[in-house]
Order: structure tokens, then C-alpha cells, then sequence
């Protein structure tokens, strides 16, 4: 295993957008060498993080086609990836040389009452000899209507059940645990959505409180509001260094003058990267 040779490391999630079936797409993905595709490449180069979940990778073979070409940029990223046994939205994680990663899983029952919902995705990460977690990403029910937020408390409540009897079991009560994702909740509107992903109280939403910025999702006006997620254990996650917690500007870093939170919508995803740090040594 490549040594790791920084004091710290940085976790990102970010929706890639890849949604072209609704509404009324044809279903194709994100495809190689187009606009789109090579506009990620580069904003994941300038995110350069250690460990990055993706949501929203469709085809599988996109988050290969991402991995290849940064590794042409010399960033080398393992892809560790578990296809959605009922929907084609995958979650992917991406990470660097020294971040070991093993034991993927589906949490078992987690699309809910969703029909043809995304199950969460959980590896065990390891970092040196003192930083252990378990990293889990979500993409959940989007919708602002009652029988929408119905289905999320249906799936947040089959996750935080498994993060309570996860933080319980041998071989996994001090690791750290890291939920990360497009949650498709907003802070203070969808309360019992949060209360149930929290599982017995395990989880702390940095999002809703350590983020500056309050906005990840870009809507067709241009408007934006804050639908990604990002969560901690309450236990064993000292490791997580407050104030870490942002909002990447990819929109205004892609270009010299920067695209604008429309253009990037159009051509790049409705979604903008978090990134935190951890202390690893």
C-alpha cells in the first residue's frame, strides 16, 4: 500500500448530473469526450481531493472514462463502484494512492417505499494507521411534494437504522462515519427526513450548521439552494477539522472568467462539489 505523506485529507462528494431520462431524455449518460465529460475532468483536477463520492455516474463506464483521463493529468485515482440493482443512477467513489478502500456493500433495503430508488453505498476507508470511517453515499428521493419527502423518510429511515447497529458493532464502534450525498433535503423544511437519516441520535449534519455557503444545487433560473448533504458520527469523528466544511466554486474556476452558475447547469451539472478535511495523522 502507497504510504500517505499528508497530515491531512480531503473527502468531496459531488453529483455529476447524469440524468438525461427525465424529463423525457434519451437516456445516454454523460458520454466520453463530449463538453460535459472533459469540463468534469477538469473540475475534478482543480478539486484534487483525496477521496471524492460521486453521484449520479451514468454509464458505469463514465467514472473509468473520469479516472483515465485524470490519470493523464497525473492525478491517479482507484475507482471502487457497486452498479444499482433497480436503478441506472450509480454512486462511485474515487480516491488516491494511500486511501485504502475495501469492503463495498449496498445498504440492504435503503431505495424504501421508492420504487426503482438508489440503495446507499458504503466502503471502509483506512488512512494510515489512525484514520478509520465508513463512508456512505447517498442520492435520495428528490421532490418537494408530501409523498416525496414519504418516500425519503422511508429510505432515511432503513440508513440511519443501519448506522445505529454499524456504530454498535465489534470491529467498527471507533470508526468514524461519513455520510455524504444529494440528500434532496433542505435544512429546516424536510425535519423528519433529517431525523431519520440521523439514525439514534449518530449523526451530526456539519452541512447545516459548519457550511458557510447555503446553496449546492443549481435551478433553471439560476437560483440555487442547498439539497447535498454532508454528516459526521458524533463519536470518534474529532478527526474532522470545523471550518473545513465548503462549498467548491466550480463554476467560477473552471474559466478565466468564469462560467456563471447557468452556463455551468448547462454544460457541466445542476450540482456544486463540498470538500472537507480530516486530520489523518
Amino acid at each position: 500500500m502507497t504510504a500517505f505523506n499528508r497530515t491531512t485529507a480531503r473527502f468531496a462528494v459531488w453529483n455529476l448530473a447524469a440524468n438525461d431520462c427525465f424529463p423525457g431524455g434519451d437516456c445516454q449518460g454523460i458520454l466520453p469526450d463530449t463538453r460535459q465529460a472533459w469540463h468534469q475532468v477538469l473540475g475534478l483536477a482543480l478539486l484534487d481531493a483525496e477521496f471524492v463520492t460521486l453521484v449520479e455516474v451514468f454509464p458505469e463506464s463514465h467514472i473509468h472514462w473520469l479516472a483515465e483521463k485524470l490519470a493523464e493529468k497525473g492525478l491517479a485515482y482507484t475507482v471502487t463502484m457497486l452498479a444499482q440493482p433497480e436503478s441506472h443512477l450509480d454512486i462511485g467513489f474515487l480516491h488516491k494512492p494511500g486511501v485504502e478502500v475495501s469492503n463495498p456493500r449496498l445498504v440492504p433495503g435503503s431505495q424504501g417505499l421508492y420504487r426503482g430508488g438508489r440503495q446507499a453505498v458504503a466502503v471502509d476507508v483506512r488512512i494510515g494507521r489512525r484514520f478509520k470511517a465508513v463512508v456512505i453515499g447517498v442520492h435520495l428521493k428528490s421532490g418537494r411534494d408530501a409523498d416525496d419527502q414519504a418516500k425519503r423518510d422511508s429510505q432515511a429511515r432503513v440508513i440511519g437504522d443501519w448506522i445505529t447497529v454499524l456504530h454498535e458493532t465489534p470491529g467498527y464502534k471507533q470508526h468514524a462515519i461519513l455520510l455524504m450525498g444529494d440528500f434532496n433535503m433542505i435544512p429546516g423544511q424536510d425535519v423528519s427526513n433529517f431525523h431519520h437519516l440521523g439514525g439514534a441520535d449518530v449523526m451530526d449534519f456539519v452541512s447545516s450548521w459548519d457550511l458557510q455557503e447555503r446553496y449546492s444545487h443549481i435551478l433553471e433560473s439560476g437560483r440555487a439552494n442547498l439539497l447535498d448533504g454532508f454528516a459526521v458520527s458524533r463519536r470518534y469523528s474529532t478527526r474532522y477539522i470545523r471550518g473545513s466544511l465548503k462549498l467548491f466554486p466550480m463554476h467560477w474556476a473552471l474559466t478565466d472568467t468564469g462560467m456563471g452558475r447557468e452556463k455551468f447547469r448547462a454544460q457541466v451539472s445542476d450540482h456544486l462539489p463540498f470538500t472537507a478535511s480530516f486530520r489523518v495523522f
